[in-house]
């Protein structure tokens, strides 16, 4: 046996008691959502029968397809928010010197140690002072400005490694620094401002508090508080409704997750260097 395959298993070995824990919800959602409705409740791993039938039957009695159309147009606009002003935000925090501009980015870091649910009670006062209590748009809104931050520092972790030489060669033809940012700057960054907003979409796909506390009525539901409801106040709760609800749901987000964290840590560990 080789070293390095000696190595791998011992890797594995060593990392299977985590990648088990990790793993274990999603078999239980699995399994649980493809069990007949009589069988939900019994000890056992192995159902008689995979009821497929399930997905399709809690498609109408969660409503789940309202909702994905709600957590869609919530992650795609709040999205949309963020790296429209976190674009020119992290590009003017790396290529220009300002007076304050460490402390900036000092806040930026800071703002990522709060929790949602310390600003909650606030938000919620100044979208029933607006009027947009019960609206998907004030979400929109708070996710947008809760993402911020976060798109502007990964941002500006990447947009320090695009050599300044580039930019400058186009003002040197000619370019206007608007016009090198376009045509110069921007095809350069964009697989960065891709990976980034797919990482600001999980952010707001995943949310749960602030839309618990926004939103009132079912048909302004995200997928989290619409899953939620199935179980929250009920004498009898649809298990294999709610795991296959939760298992569409998640799975998508987790795959995505797993495929991009290394960009998430490549980001962090450029900005440390910076």
């Amino acid at each position: 046996m080789s070293p390095k395959l000696r190595r791998t298993i011992l890797a594995w070995l060593v990392l299977s008691p985590l990648v088990v824990t990790t793993l274990f919800p999603y078999a239980v959602m699995l399994i649980t959502a493809l069990k007949p409705a009589t069988e939900v409740l019994t000890p056992s791993w192995v159902p008689s029968r995979l009821a497929w039938e399930n997905f399709v039957e809690m498609w109408e009695a969660t409503g789940f397809g309202r909702a994905l159309a709600n957590s869609l147009y919530v992650s795609f606009l709040s999205t949309v928010i963020a790296i429209l002003v976190a674009v020119p935000f992290a590009y003017a925090l790396d290529r220009y010197r300002f007076t304050g501009r460490g402390w900036l980015r000092h806040f930026l870091l800071v703002t990522q140690m709060l929790s949602p649910i310390v600003l909650v009670i606030g938000l919620f006062r100044l979208a029933a002072a607006l009027g947009l209590v019960d609206s998907v748009n004030s979400v929109v809104l708070v996710y947008g400005a809760f993402n911020i931050a976060f798109t502007v520092w990964m941002l500006q972790s990447y947009f320090a490694t695009i050599p300044r030489d580039l930019e400058e060669a186009a003002w040197l033809e000619g370019a206007s620094r608007t016009g090198a940012l376009l045509r110069v700057f921007l095809p350069l960054a964009l697989p960065a401002i891709t990976v980034t907003a797919i990482f600001s979409f999980i952010n707001a796909w995943n949310e749960f508090v602030i839309a618990l506390t926004m939103l009132r009525r079912q048909e302004s539901y995200t997928l989290p508080i619409q899953i939620f409801s199935q179980v929250a106040g009920r004498y009898t709760v649809e298990w294999h409704h709610v795991m296959a609800a939760s298992l569409a749901a998640t799975v998508p987000v987790a795959i995505v997750f797993s495929w991009l964290q290394r960009y998430l840590v490549r980001g962090l560990g450029l900005g440390a260097v910076k």
